[in-house]
């Protein structure tokens, strides 16, 4: 079993051609702004619906539903933490998000995953903390998978809008090469 490839790419996450796409999501799970609001136009309206029989979703889980219009079968929408100076469980609900991510990816037989920067638009999460947060959790959880003999995610990738965020991840991952 090889390693999975981990990647930045800077760009549209929608575009992605990978089995999942993780959604950051608001805890009522309605179309939102930023990643949420571009994820909700380029799957088409079928997406809401989906997501209205949940009822929303807690902070730190996510709730799968169809790629719909999406290159990627799968969606997975997870609802990151609001940043209050990280005295409200943040950074433990943040790696809740990209473990359980991941942990429903390989549920649904996903060998490649494409991640926003959870929580660091309009939740205000410090980018540069959230990257650490998901590189670390992301690698902890696929060695937990590797161990406990899951189906392997054979390709992550964190897709940031920006390029100062994808820098950040790019030096993280940089000595994991």
């Amino acid at each position: 079993m090889t390693d999975p490839i981990l990647t930045v790419v800077e760009g549209d996450i929608t575009a992605e051609a990978v089995d999942a796409i993780v959604n950051a999501a608001n805890g009522a799970l309605k179309r939102g702004g930023g990643v949420d609001g571009a994820i909700h136009r380029a799957a088409g309206a079928d997406l809401q619906r989906a997501l209205d029989v949940f009822g929303g979703c807690p902070t730190g889980e996510c709730r799968v539903t169809s790629g719909f219009r999406l290159m990627a079968r799968v969606l997975i929408h997870c609802v990151g933490p609001v940043w209050n100076g990280g005295t409200t469980n943040e950074e433990t609900l943040l790696a809740a998000c990209y473990r359980n991510a991941l942990a429903a990816a390989a549920a649904a037989n996903c060998r490649s995953i494409a991640f926003p920067a959870i929580s660091t638009g309009i939740y205000r999460f410090p980018p540069g903390r959230a990257a650490e947060i998901a590189v670390t959790a992301v690698l902890e959880e696929l060695a937990r998978m590797r161990a406990a003999g899951v189906p392997m995610i054979s390709e992550v990738r964190f897709v940031c809008f920006e390029a100062g965020t994808a820098a950040l991840y790019r030096a993280l991952l940089s000595p994991v090469r």
